[in-house]
């Protein structure tokens, strides 16, 4: 499975979707009319543009319709299937602005604001601005590049679209990716990969694998190793053991395709996470190659957290026995342990606010978060202090995980979005046992979807489920 991005810093971040932004564009250039500016062909005039004199470092909260999720994607679609109409162009001289340069120093919101005012952007600026949205995990700005891009002449270009694609499938958006994916005339085999696993890391192991026998009714290109090792991720997504031999055998058989340790591992993990821990043991027994370091620590990984003491014990024999240098005292801690600070980013409309569980933040958002708290137990939840690391007594440990930073930003997120919005929130480390419980009760309380992505996949959820199947 392709890992997700991993974000520095130590910092937590917030976007808030009812908050006017720099980013928004003009009204001016909201009816989806094509931009003129050739990319190499510089405006002839020169004086500088003119701005409202609004200071951008602040916003004010504005109320607007609330926006169908379904139709997100229509809106940045449209614009290629209305009449094209000539953009009056901002006066401003390609000579003026060297949007490049801008991207060099990471002025990506200037860049963005000069394009829609009619500056030219050529190749190189759009895949600057694609990579920033991955990168940051930035929805809502990659829309707008988005819709930027496919009024220049850059649109139907295949390199930018395959980096839209990995845009979209790093930012979990899976049904815009695949509706970029699905237009675009050449698709390289490493582009269907990233799509498999993009649904595989989405908990929708099911389109993964429609997409794949797809790739083979097409003959696209030689299948090769990387293409069963995001198919075995879908299966395990999917929790499809039968299909996740069946594609083992394919491979070998049909393929010629020799399994290396990858194919292994993507076995184990069909079978771990389905719970078949000791058919996952018997296939590491009887693998024809000697098992890796790798391949104990899994089985240990599913047999902690299937709770299954005594398997998790015997792999940790059999590792060392493998691993002669190993004893139990470099035992690997638990999954859940919290060695780091770690961030959050719930997205709306890119107004970044900063969260840490170590400062203090707005007295609303810890008002809504105890009140939530309070909810939670009525509704049967049960605060996992095996999660809290320092040596304090019960009552601290509980408050300490009711203000875990990520419970913090879904607060804020509660009290500052319209009702029913979904919440999307990035993580740079694995959610937590417990915090991962309490989300799930939180999406039945408050009624909404709570999309986190963490440092191993996208948990979807919704009305008290997650799509992990509680495995992550």
């Amino acid at each position: 499975m392709a890992s997700l991005h991993s974000f520095p810093g130590t910092a937590n971040y917030i976007f808030s979707p009812n908050t006017l932004l720099k980013f928004r564009l003009p009204p001016s250039t909201l009816h989806y009319q094509p931009l003129c500016a050739a990319p190499h062909e510089p405006s002839t005039t020169a004086s500088p543009p003119q701005h409202s004199g609004r200071n951008t470092s602040h916003y004010t909260p504005q109320s607007r319709p609330r926006r169908n999720n379904k139709q997100d994607y229509r809106k940045t679609i449209s614009i290629i299937q209305k009449e094209a109409k000539p953009l009056t162009l901002s006066p401003i001289s390609a000579d003026d602005v060297n949007l490049m340069t801008l991207c060099n120093e990471g002025k990506f919101e200037e860049v963005i604001e000069h394009i829609t005012q009619g500056v030219g952007a050529d190749f190189r600026v759009f895949e600057a601005l694609l990579s920033y949205c991955t990168k940051l995990a930035f929805l809502d700005i990659g829309e707008k590049v988005h819709e930027l891009l496919l009024r220049s002449p850059w649109s139907n270009n295949v390199e930018l679209n395959g980096t839209l694609v990995e845009m979209y499938v790093k930012n979990g958006s899976m049904r815009n990716a695949k509706k970029v994916f699905d237009k675009m005339r050449e698709r390289k085999l490493e582009l269907w990969h990233l799509m498999i696993s993009g649904y595989a890391e989405s908990g929708d192991g099911e389109s993964g694998l429609l997409l794949f026998e797809q790739m083979r009714k097409l003959r696209v290109s030689e299948l090769n190793g990387d293409t069963f090792s995001v198919v075995l991720s879908a299966c395990a997504s999917k929790g499809a053991v039968k299909q996740g031999f069946m594609y083992f055998k394919l491979m070998k058989n049909e393929y010629g395709i020799v399994p290396g340790i990858e194919h292994y591992l993507g076995i184990i993990d069909v079978l771990g996470k389905s719970g078949h821990l000791n058919e996952a043991l018997e296939f590491v027994e009887d693998m024809p190659i000697e098992p890796t370091k790798e391949v104990w620590q899994s089985i240990i990984n599913f047999a902690r957290i299937h709770g299954d003491i005594e398997l998790e014990d015997r792999a940790e024999e059999l590792l060392i026995r493998f691993d002669s240098s190993r004893n139990m005292v470099d035992k690997p801690p638990a999954p859940f342990q919290k060695r780091h600070s770690q961030f959050n980013m719930l997205e709306g409309k890119n107004r970044v606010n900063e969260f840490k569980s170590t400062i203090q933040h707005r007295a609303d958002v810890y008002q809504k978060l105890k009140g939530l708290s309070g909810q939670m137990r009525d509704a049967g939840y049960v605060p996992d202090t095996r999660y809290v690391l320092h040596d304090i007594d019960e009552a601290a440990k509980e408050q300490a995980l009711m203000y875990h930073s990520e419970r913090l930003a879904i607060a804020y997120g509660l009290i500052s979005t319209p009702a029913r919005t979904t919440l999307r929130i990035i993580k740079n480390l694995r959610i937590c046992g417990d915090c991962h419980n309490a989300i799930k009760i939180m999406s039945k309380i408050v009624g909404r979807e709570l999309i986190v992505r963490d440092n191993k996949r996208f948990h979807h959820f919704r009305d008290g489920k997650c799509s992990c199947n509680d495995y992550w």
